[in-house]
């Protein structure tokens, strides 16, 4: 999750850690701007994001609730776009918001936020990779 609100007020970054800790089940990490730049009042080494790397059981079980649960809940879905490999066999998908993940109490979100999902397989190339997620249950829209 990028949070550039983040800069000016470090209370959002407890607030939304939290909340990706409970989507995740892990302790999200603090990313920091590597440089500055002026235009967006940003400077080296501020706290701007988070991230959390799941592995093994937790990925798949991260996976399963998100193909499941989580997707089917984004309003007007029709499935995940075929367009998010990168060409090495990796998939990207963005959320708009992070209600739509089942442990987040509504009542307590001061502003809705997306966050962007980057599913790394061991294909070398895009299609073993949509057959890999597939086979996973990912729930690709028809054509």
């Amino acid at each position: 999750m990028g949070l550039k609100e983040a800069k000016d007020d470090k209370k959002i970054l407890e607030v939304v850690a939290a909340q990706l800790s409970s989507i995740s089940g892990q302790k999200p990490k603090v990313n920091k701007a590597k440089k500055s730049i002026a235009g967006f009042k940003l400077g080296k080494g501020q706290e701007i994001g988070l991230s959390v790397t799941l592995r093994d059981k937790r990925a798949y079980t991260f996976l399963e609730k998100l193909f499941a649960i989580v997707l089917p809940r984004v309003r007007d879905f029709n499935g995940v776009k075929r367009q998010g490999f990168d060409g090495n066999g990796n998939y990207n998908l963005g959320i708009n918001e992070q209600i739509v993940f089942s442990e987040i109490n509504f009542a307590k979100i001061d502003k809705a936020r997306g966050l962007q999902i980057t599913i790394v397989t061991n294909a070398r190339d895009d299609e073993k990779a949509k057959l890999l997620l597939e086979e996973l249950g990912m729930p690709f829209e028809k054509i």
